[in-house]
């Protein structure tokens, strides 16, 4: 019985780290397009009388946005992906022209992680007949597949985050009454930043109430500026 709750506790277990690359990129280009795109409607409603400058300032925000994030992203992940694939070429190359002393200095990670020294070599000497350079890769320079930077991946789900989050604003621009613009951008997007939160830390595994807390704080601290600079100046569009 005892290794059957075992069995099954092993299979339920969960990990969340093979998700951290796409949902970083994910979560903060949703929640930059509500910030950015709300904080931009507020301060031009808060110095406006009329919808159109504010149906302009989400549109222009959201579109520019979404093509930033996006170009930012691949090229941040890019960057990632050619620091990671030449330090495995110099590593390959080590590998080839002195072996021995790689695997000396595989066996000592292994001493420093808590194996005896004879333990250490025997460990470093299996993994290496069996893939060398993945070994080196894993546990000399933290490379592994599981985090391996996917510049395409991060590009595409930033912008289109950005996008999805962008369009609600947009959309309280278009349909919120003018008189009470700054009321309604704050209080929808609050509500949109905390299920974007809340979604963010579901799929995290991290604590819900805390991602709900912390993204609505940092968001009503950006919001209230923009609305302070927009009515300190008070430039009323007709």
């Amino acid at each position: 019985m005892k290794s059957k709750r075992n069995s099954s506790t092993m299979e339920l277990e969960r990990h969340y780290v093979n998700r951290s690359g796409w949902l970083r990129a994910a979560v903060l280009g949703a929640n930059d397009g509500i910030l950015s795109t709300t904080s931009l409607a507020i301060g031009v409603a808060a110095a406006s009388e009329t919808r159109s400058p504010i149906i302009l300032a989400a549109l222009a925000g959201l579109v520019a946005g979404a093509l930033s994030m996006a170009s930012g992203e691949y090229v941040s992940v890019s960057s990632q992906s050619d620091i990671e694939t030449a330090d495995l070429k110099r590593e390959k190359r080590e590998l080839d022209t002195m072996p021995d002393i790689e695997l000396k200095e595989l066996a000592k990670l292994y001493q420093q992680r808590g194996l005896d020294s004879e333990l250490a070599m025997q460990v470093a000497v299996q993994l290496t007949k069996y893939n060398v350079l993945e070994a080196h890769a894993r546990d000399e320079l933290g490379i592994n597949e599981m985090t391996q930077p996917k510049p395409l991946q991060a590009a595409l789900a930033s912008g289109a985050s950005f996008t999805a989050g962008g369009l609600l604003p947009l959309l309280v621009s278009l349909f919120a009454p003018i008189n009470h613009m700054v009321i309604y951008q704050y209080s929808f997007s609050i509500v949109f930043l905390a299920l974007s939160g809340a979604i963010a830390a579901k799929a995290g595994g991290s604590s819900i109430t805390k991602g709900i807390l912390r993204i609505c704080f940092w968001g009503t601290i950006a919001m209230g500026i923009t609305a302070f600079v927009g009515y300190l100046f008070g430039v009323k569009t007709g």
